[in-house]
Formats: C-alpha cells, structure tokens, sequence
C-alpha cells in the first residue's frame, strides 16, 4: 500500500524560514531510516505558497488564482511510502522529526492503486497508464 504523508504549513513554512543545519540533520536521519527500511519512494520540502499558484476548474470555467494562499490550507511537504498497512504509516509519521517549540500536522492518505478503480479502468485504459509509467521511468530513470 501507498501512502502520502503531507506536512501541514504553519507560520514558519509559509514565511520561508529555512531550516537550521540540525533541522534538516534530524529530517536526514529520518528520511535514511525510511530508506533503510526499504519503504520510502519519494519526500521533498515545498516553497511557501505565495510562490504558488492553483488552477481552479469550477462548473466550466476556468481560473487562476497566486498565493499566498491561507496557512491551513496548504502543504509544505510530503513523503511518498510504500507500506503494508494504514496502521505502519501511522507508526512512521509518528517518527518524523519536530523541535519541542514547533507545531507540526502531518495527513495521511493512501494512494489508489489502479487495481481499486474497478470496470473503470478498462483493460485498453490500464495499458495506457502502463505505457505512461514505462515513458515516466525512461525519462527520468
């Protein structure tokens, strides 16, 4: 199973405070242990929200809106981790990294694995999305 763990901005994300050099040798430390563990296939730090931009599909039109966007509503990071259940996932956030004066949230959510979209998913559109993934592996390895 996979899972995103999302990590909520707060006030400090959201006004690009970088880091310290124990901050991120503390997230190191955490991201090799995922990796050890053979389950992490992705995690990256975002830039704060008034450097993003949101596509808005409504009702059929179309917009774009620049941020920054509200704190509560947007993430400053994620992992990518492939575990065997919801509970692992849990017990992995549960070991992330926070300084005792920080606030952090992290949100869970598995990914649909293509097998949970049913009749959906027809065989000719599951071959596609195979043929897009071999691409996506080609061309960034």
């Amino acid at each position: 199973m996979r899972f995103m763990i999302l990590v909520r901005a707060n006030d400090e994300t959201e006004a690009g405070v970088l880091p310290t050099e124990e901050d991120i040798a503390a997230m190191m430390k955490f991201n090799e242990a995922m990796v050890d563990a053979g389950i992490m296939l992705a995690g990256d730090g975002l830039h704060p929200s008034s450097n993003g931009t949101r596509v808005r599909f409504s009702r059929g039109t179309m917009s774009v809106i620049d941020g920054p966007f509200p704190t509560k509503e947007v993430i400053a990071g994620y992992w990518i981790i492939q575990v065997g259940s919801r509970e692992e996932a849990i017990e992995w956030a549960k070991r992330c990294p926070a300084r005792p004066d920080e606030e952090i949230e992290l949100e869970i959510r598995q990914i649909y694995d293509a097998d949970e979209f049913g009749e959906g998913l027809t065989p000719e559109l599951r071959a596609a999305e195979e043929r897009l993934a071999q691409r996506i592996a080609e061309q960034h390895g």
